[in-house]
């Protein structure tokens, strides 16, 4: 596959690309060619290529924008005209070139099975040679391969990639490296792994190895945290849930049945997912679900605020995961809900509560994150719901008695979102301080360590917010915050617009949360084997 851009890989060599005229029967995934787009022709990237009623049709990413609009075309939106960019060929990989060399490891073999009266060649052949690919894991004892175990199991929903200083192990965690057969265990679903491996041992006298029955499974549809080249193409045309109809943004792991539907239905109280409208009819007159399945800790005028534990709620939560996984591109992880708390947002009116936006919470977080995932859905954003979202996480975090921060990384939409947050929240602070202190309610002074307990926001959040908005100085030998006139403008024309736009300051009111931090137990905490 071709990288998105070459020319930041290559060095000196921009001839090294290799240009042609194509037609449609020589186009090929890998291929960047111009498409019309928006009246424009823009350079865009064949990831797939599908045949529709005898018409081919490409899925296309447009270079230089976001995945969300990537989509698939007619062959009468491409200008093959001008000179395509043919994938350059991969170059072989270490682990391909030790695969090939080694005739001495295969040697080895029949003394590893000399002592077995009846020697099975094509398993056992197949399972040491992956083996001896991977020394470094093949050899670890059980001692030496549980400290992974834990970071699946207490697990990130939004799994770091390259950031080391979140986490120490992240890096062995997500390397191309395949992992021991107790990490492989949270790929999938338990039960339903073991019903296939009880089945296929019935019907083959051969069993299918660990690899390729979790294969087998994520090519069926399965929900795995595994990313690979097919998340990159959006399975799903469009979703009907309640009474919005969206286009999904992403790849999301429903079952590839799926796929061929032109909608599926979600019900938007129990989070059921449908290929047909008969069917969608059938469950909406059966489903007598109205709210999600948890304690509503929060109310007021306008929201409701419910607690899921995905423990106890498992197969509803696992629908909500592969709901936002939709409109998340670093959603990784789908099954493993029991380590988390859902915290879902509804509003309400005569039919129900319908969902409107959710964040999840690790039960317990050793790097003290007070969210893991956050999502408002397409149709309710733009209109305060995601500030709201994450003014109710910080509020949890104030009755916790704790400093929070969200987990990294954050996707687009979710850092603008914190960084719009966290300067109104730091600014207002502010505010507060110099009104008291005019009063002579206050000292004067605040520090950057009291702006975080004030806020229940982490110092490195705050010192980040006061970076980017310039109010922190450096005067006489110290550093000092300036709020300045720049920051107090922005402020006014926010107002100005909510204003304009008819919009009503939504607000958090302590007094509403009727919540107390639960106490798990370490069973609790993980799945319940």
């Amino acid at each position: 596959m071709a990288p998105r851009d070459g020319s930041q890989e290559r060095t000196g060599t921009p001839d090294s690309v290799e240009r042609g005229i194509a037609t449609i029967n020589t186009l090929r995934i890998g291929v960047k060619a111009f498409v019309e787009k928006d009246g424009e022709k823009r350079k865009a990237e064949i990831l797939s290529i599908q045949s529709k009623k005898g018409e081919p049709n490409y899925y296309v990413h447009y270079e230089e924008f976001n995945k969300r609009l990537d989509e698939w075309i007619p062959a009468s939106r491409l200008d093959l005209s001008q000179e395509v960019e043919w994938p350059q060929p991969e170059a072989p990989t270490k682990k391909s070139q030790k695969s090939t060399a080694p005739a001495p490891k295969s040697a080895t073999l029949p003394k590893q099975i000399a002592g077995q009266k009846r020697p099975r060649i094509s398993t056992t052949a197949t399972t040491s040679r992956k083996n001896s690919e991977t020394p470094e894991l093949s050899t670890t004892t059980g001692n030496a391969a549980k400290p992974a175990r834990p970071s699946l199991v207490g697990g990130k929903e939004n799994r770091p990639g390259s950031d080391g200083s979140i986490s120490v192990i992240a890096p062995e965690i997500t390397t191309d490296t395949p992992k021991g057969e107790d990490s492989e265990l949270d790929l999938v679903d338990i039960q339903d792994a073991a019903a296939a491996a009880k089945a296929s041992n019935l019907q083959h006298q051969a069993p299918y190895s660990r690899e390729e029955e979790i294969e087998k499974l994520r090519t069926g549809g399965s929900m795995t945290q595994n990313q690979t080249e097919i998340s990159r193409v959006r399975n799903l045309g469009h979703i009907q849930m309640g009474a919005f109809e969206m286009e999904p943004w992403y790849f999301s792991p429903y079952p590839s049945t799926f796929t061929a539907a032109e909608t599926v239905y979600i019900c938007e109280f129990c989070l059921s997912y449908f290929d047909s409208n008969q069917t969608f009819t059938r469950h909406r007159s059966k489903c007598t679900l109205l709210h999600p399945p948890g304690n509503e800790i929060y109310r007021d005028s306008s929201v409701s605020f419910f607690e899921i534990d995905g423990r106890r709620q498992r197969r509803w939560c696992r629908n909500l995961c592969l709901l936002s996984k939709l409109f998340l591109d670093h959603k990784t992880l789908y099954y493993d809900v029991d380590p988390f708390l859902f915290y879902c947002m509804t509003t309400r009116d005569e039919h129900g509560c319908h969902l409107v936006g959710y964040f999840s919470k690790e039960k317990e977080s050793a790097e003290g994150y007070n969210v893991a995932c956050i999502l408002t859905l397409p149709q309710y954003q733009r209109k305060g719901y995601g500030k709201l979202l994450i003014a109710f996480s910080y509020e949890l975090s104030k009755r916790e008695g704790k400093l929070g921060s969200p987990e990294k990384p954050l996707s687009d939409l979710g850092l603008l979102g914190y960084r719009a947050y966290w300067a109104e929240t730091v600014t207002d602070v502010l505010l507060d301080h110099e009104k008291n202190s005019k009063d002579g309610k206050g000292s004067g002074e605040i520090s950057v360590e009291e702006i975080g307990a004030l806020s229940a926001m982490t110092t490195n959040d705050v010192l980040h917010t006061l970076q980017n908005l310039n109010m922190l100085r450096y005067s006489k030998g110290q550093h000092v915050i300036v709020l300045t006139e720049a920051v107090l403008e922005a402020k006014e024309k926010a107002k100005a617009k909510e204003k304009a736009k008819g919009l009503t300051k939504r607000r958090i009111e302590p007094e509403r949360l009727t919540w107390r931090p639960p106490v798990f137990t370490a069973s609790s905490r993980t799945w319940n084997w």
